[in-house]
């Protein structure tokens, strides 16, 4: 499973961005995607998840009702839409996934950065 995330910039506080996670290979075998954010001097967040069959999504507290993860299993792709972003926001935004419900995350995209401004 190889990822491709995309769609990080520099924008406004209170704007918005969309993030999107290509996926390809054993696409198949990939049971949810997630997103993750690091920021330097800080671990790794959880933002969001989303099964890839049901399209049901769970969210950190910090994002919900900001942040919507949504998947098109027919392009392959999850996507992540952030709006009214924060300055605390700024990060680098990576996707995720993995095979069975209760295994880690082991198939990482690249990265993307999001950087918001005050």
């Amino acid at each position: 499973v190889q990822l491709q995330a995309s769609g990080g910039g520099l924008v406004q506080a209170g704007g918005s961005l969309r993030l999107s996670c290509a996926a390809s290979g054993r696409t198949f075998s990939i049971v949810s995607v997630a997103w993750f954010r690091r920021t330097p001097g800080k671990d790794r967040e959880f933002v969001a998840t989303i099964t890839k069959s049901s399209g049901i999504g769970s969210y950190a507290d910090s994002v919900k009702g900001r942040f919507t993860i949504s998947r098109d299993n027919v392009k392959n792709m999850v996507y992540l839409q952030m709006n009214n972003l924060k300055p605390e926001n700024t990060a680098v935004y990576y996707c995720a996934a993995r095979l069975t419900p209760s295994a880690a995350y082991n198939y990482w995209g690249q990265g993307t950065l999001v950087t918001v401004s005050s």
